[in-house]
């Protein structure tokens, strides 16, 4: 049985299926989580100013943004809470600031999730989902090659498919896993074992495409044949520790002939 080959930098890989993380892989993270991010944060100490508490100490550092002198959002810690961490997580981290204030914990995790579906309210209004450069290319070639695809998220599914749709390309993917449905997200295997189940595709013919560690820890432990570290703005070497190997765009990828 013929495969294709993948070519991710000087690197090739021989598959059938590629697993692709969303934010910040598929679609430009900052236009899309940095507007709510900052909403949120904004919401929430405004919140904490009413209720005469002491207010954030840094949002900058809260959620792991890096903010210019007028306090706009202009890059992330690709290893911070907001690139890595899943809605559950980012929900409790920005609680235990109304718990510290001293709102009893589960009346903090309803406040917080009503305040980021405020923030949710903005994000849909502006659609901000825009496709990586040279994605699309790269998602052709797959499909021209019969390469199955797949979408392994920290998103809940129903907001992968919307932010999938957004950009119109949902119909690439065969399968769409977000964190809902397994037990254990990234860096563990389940999303990556699914994901290649829905696809009928063993993981050992299959790669990984991802912009955070955590990504490549999955694949790793899930037994894919490549992962491949997304780096746009270059640096990846110093938090994709276990990426096989780091490209800074899809242009650095290809999908040769059928070897």
């Amino acid at each position: 049985m013929t495969m294709a080959i993948v070519q991710a930098g000087e690197r090739r890989a021989s598959c059938e299926a590629i697993l692709f993380d969303k934010d910040g892989t598929l679609l430009d993270f900052m236009a899309l989580w940095g507007e709510w991010a900052m909403r949120l944060l904004d919401l929430l100490d405004g919140h904490l100013e009413m209720m005469g508490a002491r207010r954030i100490d840094s949002k900058a550092d809260l959620l792991g943004l890096r903010l210019d002198d007028r306090q706009r959002v202009t890059d992330y810690d690709k290893a911070g809470p907001l690139a890595m961490g899943s809605e559950e997580e980012v929900t409790a981290l920005l609680a235990w600031q109304l718990y510290a204030a001293g709102v009893p914990w589960n009346e903090a995790l309803i406040q917080i999730r009503q305040l980021s579906s405020s923030a949710m309210i903005e994000l849909k209004k502006h659609k901000n989902a825009r496709p990586l450069p040279g994605l699309e290319v790269f998602l052709n070639a797959c499909r021209e090659r019969n390469i199955r695809l797949a979408v392994v998220t920290s998103d809940t599914t129903e907001a992968a498919r919307e932010h999938l749709s957004w950009m119109g390309i949902e119909h690439y993917f065969a399968a769409i896993i977000g964190r809902d449905q397994v037990n254990f997200g990234k860096p563990f295997p389940e999303m990556a074992l699914l994901a290649c189940e829905e696809l009928g595709i063993p993981p050992e013919l299959a790669i990984v495409i991802g912009d955070s560690n955590g990504d490549m820890q999955m694949g790793k432990q899930a037994g894919v044949q490549m992962t491949v570290g997304l780096a746009p703005e270059g640096g990846g070497e110093t938090y994709l520790l276990d990426a096989d190997v780091i490209v800074h765009s899809f242009f650095e990828m290809q999908v040769l002939e059928e070897a």
